[in-house]
């Protein structure tokens, strides 16, 4: 079996099988701007933990939401 790593969707897909939902149920948080934007290409809502202030990259899928840290988080879910 030959490896995978984000942003191949099939990483993405686990949790859509694992958890029994649809890809557009599943909320997901990144530091990570290419994984946020793998996750938005996927079908995930995606909120992107930029806590660096970093540009944005020029990358299929855009995350739903920009956030400094993770105490802006729960505002958000609600």
């Amino acid at each position: 079996m030959t490896p995978i790593s984000k942003p191949d969707f099939r990483v993405y897909q686990i949790a859509v099988d694992g958890l029994k939902v649809r890809s557009e149920e599943i909320v997901f948080q990144s530091s990570n701007a290419w994984d946020a934007s793998g996750a938005s290409a996927f079908g995930f809502k995606v909120a992107w933990v930029n806590r660096f202030g970093q540009s944005k990259e020029r990358l299929p899928g855009r995350p739903d939401v920009e956030i400094r840290n993770l105490i802006e988080l729960p505002k958000l879910l609600k």
